[in-house]
């Protein structure tokens, strides 16, 4: 495992380890827990991004069949 020194305010480190001993657990795990769902949260936003740029784009294209099928639809020999 890594050490990792970092700066942090007072306050947030005193709520850091407040937090950690109504937990009953090291304030490093309580940290490296933040880490953690931290990275989730990020992962789970750059997800959902993706999945709206996705989502555009096949919206897009099923306007375009959508509009296809409404011409032959108002036509039926075309």
């Amino acid at each position: 495992m890594t050490t990792v020194s970092l700066r942090l305010p007072d306050d947030l480190l005193k709520e850091a380890e407040n937090r950690a001993k109504a937990l009953h657990i090291p304030r490093a795990e309580y940290i490296r827990r933040a880490i953690a769902v931290m990275n989730d949260e990020v992962l789970a936003h750059k997800r959902r991004e993706r999945l709206m740029t996705v989502s555009k784009r096949v919206r897009a294209e099923s306007m375009k069949v959508n509009a296809e099928f409404d011409a032959v639809e108002g036509n039926p020999l075309a």
